[in-house]
């Protein structure tokens, strides 16, 4: 399978980038390929900054580029929602379905993917990242070795996406700094302890989740059953209890939200811990319901 390292080039994403990304692409779908115009003043951005947004808006799920002929961007139909209803990304939802695109990109991201959906352990190092990392890419058919500071550029990028400079250095960087990237307000990473360089995946407020952003999900991934079990959503990659670090208190909580809207029913009974979806509705549909309800 292929997979991808460091497509970003050390570059996190910043904060407007996306916006910024998605209205330029509306305007001109060839943006990125244009011989005539140069990116980097329509964006406002260096050269190599440029390559990365044109990579994290296909990895965030906003757009889609052509893989024949001429490479244009489109927006997606998540793209096209976003860009209609919160275009500045400032609603939480919005940046959890962002989250959940990347989070699934086991092509595109594969560190990202790795890390939410196979990587288990609670507290770690770096290090114990990329050798867990490097034991799952060789156990890979068909691939082959990828170089350390690859893998090590990924790590990087990856806390720096989720954990706000102002953690990273408290003494340096005041909490108002523009530089940080915007999936930090999801909380997703910490830091277990400074000294030893030790970060810990951590679970999100369970009121943080908007229930139909958690249902887009759930619906998604259940690929058209109407019963799911409780642990699949917890434990199965690209899952909810996956994608957003959710243990199985947080987990419940968010899903009795969802049943407080009538969409699904828990079911714990006669041994079986199910959800019984009550509406057939696909990712989109539920997106634009969000975005309804929101309002």
């Amino acid at each position: 399978m292929a997979m991808k390292f460091r497509a970003h080039d050390t570059f996190f994403i910043r904060k407007g980038w996306l916006s910024k990304g998605m209205e330029r692409v509306v305007e001109k779908p060839d943006l990125f390929i244009d011989k005539n115009e140069n990116p980097m003043d329509i964006l406002g951005i260096g050269s190599n900054m440029v390559k990365a947004l044109r990579y994290w808006l296909q990895a965030v799920g906003l757009t889609t580029e052509s893989k024949k002929g001429r490479r244009i961007q489109n927006l997606t139909p998540l793209g096209e929602q976003i860009y209609l209803n919160d275009r500045y990304i400032e609603e939480l939802g919005t940046l959890y379905l962002l989250q959940y695109q990347l989070a699934k990109q086991k092509e595109e991201a594969t560190a990202w993917y790795y890390f939410f959906n196979e990587f288990s352990i609670s507290e770690f190092t770096r290090e114990e990242f990329v050798q867990a990392l490097q034991n799952y890419i060789l156990m890979m058919e068909g691939v082959n070795s990828v170089a350390i500071r690859s893998l090590n550029d990924d790590f990087n990028c990856i806390v720096n996406t989720y954990l706000p400079r102002y953690k990273l250095n408290p003494g340096k960087v005041s909490p108002e700094n523009n530089i940080d990237c915007p999936f930090g307000e999801l909380g997703l990473i910490d830091i277990a302890n400074r000294k030893q360089k030790t970060y810990k995946k951590s679970i999100p407020a369970a009121g943080s989740l908007n229930p139909w952003v958690v249902f887009a999900v759930i619906e998604d991934q259940a690929k058209g059953r109407d019963e799911i079990g409780l642990n699949e959503l917890l434990t199965k990659p690209c899952n909810i209890g996956k994608v957003f670090n959710l243990d199985a208190i947080t987990m419940l909580d968010a899903l009795h939200e969802i049943e407080n809207l009538g969409l699904l029913k828990i079911i714990r009974t006669a041994g079986l811990d199910i959800v019984h979806l009550n509406q057939k509705l696909d990712f989109n549909e539920c997106v634009q319901k969000y975005y309804k309800t929101i309002d």
